[in-house]
Order: structure tokens, then C-alpha cells, then sequence
């Protein structure tokens, strides 16, 4: 347990930072689900879409310390290369 006035609030400021990280985190995996579930019903459109609004939610992840930046920007690679190879057939 916290001792100190400054650690106290460290605390509190940790806890608020997991509970945001961890919903931005969730958000995240159920919009990779929708791009690859779109991708493997060979929904070209479907999976465009769901790509649309799944890279910025990863981006902004990877701008603010969510996620790493290179760790976001794999994930955007991999879901952009999925869906590309879904147009080109």
C-alpha cells in the first residue's frame, strides 16, 4: 500500500491508465476480428470497410502508448495485407 501522498496518486493515476488501455485494447481485437472474419467470408467490400475504421483506432493505440508503435503498425501492415489479397483474386 501507498505510503506517501505522491504515491497515492500514482496509484490512482495507474488504475485510470489500465482501465482506458485495457477498453482501447478490446476495442481493438474486435475490430481486427471483424477486418479477418470479413476476409475469411471472402467479403471484399465487408472487409474494406471494417478495415476503414479498424487502422485509425490502432494508430491513434500506437501514438499514445497503448500499444508500441511498431507492434501498431504491424498490425496495420498484417490487416492491410489480408484484405489486399483478398482484391487481388
Amino acid at each position: 500500500m501507498a505510503q506517501h501522498k505522491s504515491a497515492e496518486k500514482r496509484s490512482r493515476q495507474g488504475e485510470k491508465r489500465h482501465l482506458y488501455n485495457a477498453a482501447v485494447k478490446s476495442k481493438i481485437r474486435t475490430e481486427m476480428k471483424r477486418v479477418l472474419s470479413a476476409v475469411e467470408a471472402k467479403d471484399a467490400e465487408g472487409a474494406q470497410a471494417a478495415l476503414t475504421t479498424a487502422v485509425p483506432m490502432i494508430a491513434k493505440a500506437g501514438s499514445r502508448g497503448v500499444h508500441h508503435k511498431k507492434n501498431a503498425s504491424r498490425k496495420i501492415s498484417r490487416l492491410t495485407r489480408n484484405v489486399n489479397a483478398l482484391k487481388g483474386k
